[in-house]
């Protein structure tokens, strides 16, 4: 395995935990602490100042990752076509993937209309609008953490795939 091999992958696992731990911060940690401040506009503020900061992170965690996931399935292209337990483990990935750009696509579109439909002193500008959006945001912030979460598992049987003799693990205590 070459230098440049290595570092493809180690920036397609540290790209995917990123994206992975981002968004289950935002689920288990941030959403809930914006929940406390007393008004509706301070609550949007503190979650969309959180977000706008882990935004650009968030964005080139997921610009390498699906960068890196190219260059190894070029890299490992007989293999996911010949092989067909890896080509099955690759689409599902790449549908994972997808599924996972999506959902964390619509959070951050409900975000921003959360963000234009928040009105001063805790009165919404747009109540509905406020109410749909924070509905889709209350399973959207699970969806993402649990599709990214996905990936690392599929990326850890497409490892498998490649190991060679059983190992300590595999071993019968």
């Amino acid at each position: 395995m070459s230098l440049v091999s290595t570092a493809v992958r180690a920036t397609h696992t540290v790209t995917n935990a990123a994206w992975f731990g981002g968004a289950l911060f935002g689920a288990v940690g941030l959403n809930p602490a914006a929940r406390e401040p007393d008004t509706e506009r301070e609550r949007v503020e503190v979650s969309g100042t959180g977000w706008e900061r882990w935004g650009p992170v968030q964005g080139a965690a997921i610009a390498l990752h699906l960068l890196s996931g190219l260059a190894i399935t070029a890299d490992n292209r007989n293999r996911v076509v010949a092989h067909r337990p890896t080509t099955a483990a690759t689409v599902a990935k790449a549908v994972v993937t997808s599924a996972a750009v999506a959902s964390t696509a619509a959070a951050y579109v409900y975000g921003e209309r959360l963000g234009r439909a928040a009105g001063e002193d805790g009165h919404p500008r747009d109540p509905r609008a406020a109410d749909d959006a924070r509905g889709k945001l209350r399973w959207l912030q699970w969806t993402t953490p649990a599709l990214t979460g996905a990936m690392l598992v599929l990326e850890a049987h497409l490892g498998e795939q490649q190991r060679g003799a059983a190992g300590l693990l595999d071993e019968r205590w």
